[in-house]
């Protein structure tokens, strides 16, 4: 008699049949199929022996049922992503799920790069500068309503520019009549030293020091020759041509203050009361 070649589950005999080998046991089809096989997650049925079988996270598939839960297309040889456990194709992944370039009106795929901004998605290289139309990337920019700009294109285009070198103004500055100035461009039209933040006075429009305005314009005073400008509220006196400092207006003759009193003109002189009675 022969040996007995058997399943080692249903004991039918393997002669003249195929069979699988498993641990050291052999089986016949069926039960192979029946004890060791996976079950398709999508179908729910065995994934037989000689069936190709795909798995992902711990769930098996027949090859025909790995497929896109939107559009039914075959995941076997796709790129793919889960969504609460549906399997997607990247095309549709893309169109339910993924942002909209907001310039050019496509997808931003997964994994590329991209700028968001106020809630709007671009692909890096459609988010440009309004003006110059050149990638702005992961650079400064300035947005003007629904426009954006480079830095240098927006103070090109918006940035005040100086009233005396014509450049732009990026930071702090001058006012003056009205119009802009760099502070080191705001300066004596006499001495050129910088009048931001100093006391200054103007003639025929152009701003002056104090100092050089006086020397240059101010009247002088009779007795010490020294500008008079009023400013910083110093007080003069004037009688007819001639001006005086507050302190300056003395008699010439005693040197009394003459300040709120009566005086007399005596030629260049200008006397008190009692210096004029006693000539």
């Amino acid at each position: 008699m022969t040996d007995r070649f058997d399943c080692d589950n249903c004991k039918e005999s393997l002669y003249g049949r195929k069979y699988i080998q498993s641990n050291d046991s052999p089986y016949c089809i069926p039960c192979y199929d029946t004890l060791f096989s996976n079950t398709c997650d999508e179908c729910k049925e065995l994934i037989g022996h000689d069936a190709r079988e795909l798995f992902y996270e711990d769930r098996h598939y027949h090859e025909h049922c790995f497929r896109c839960f939107r559009c039914d297309r075959s995941l076997a040889d796709e790129p793919f992503t889960s969504q609460d456990d549906a399997l997607l194709c990247n095309d549709c992944y893309c169109n339910e799920f993924s942002s909209k370039c907001v310039a050019c009106d496509k997808i931003v795929m997964p994994g590329t790069r991209k700028l968001e901004y106020a809630g709007s998605t671009w692909h890096e290289g459609c988010f440009i500068c309004h003006s110059c139309s050149q990638p702005i990337g992961s650079k400064s920019f300035i947005p003007d309503k629904d426009e954006h700009y480079c830095v240098a294109c927006y103070e090109d285009k918006f940035a005040p520019r100086c009233t005396r070198c014509k450049k732009t103004l990026t930071k702090g500055g001058v006012t003056y009549r009205d119009e802009p100035w760099h502070k080191e461009c705001f300066v004596c039209t006499s001495c050129k030293t910088q009048l931001a933040g100093q006391h200054f006075t103007s003639r025929d429009d152009s701003p002056y020091c104090l100092k050089c305005f006086g020397n240059l314009y101010a009247k002088k005073c009779e007795a010490c020759s020294k500008p008079i400008t009023g400013f910083g509220g110093g007080k003069y006196i004037s009688f007819e041509d001639r001006q005086w400092h507050q302190p300056c207006f003395t008699c010439s003759q005693c040197s009394v203050s003459l300040v709120g009193a009566g005086f007399f003109p005596d030629g260049d002189r200008i006397l008190c009361r009692d210096c004029h009675t006693s000539l």
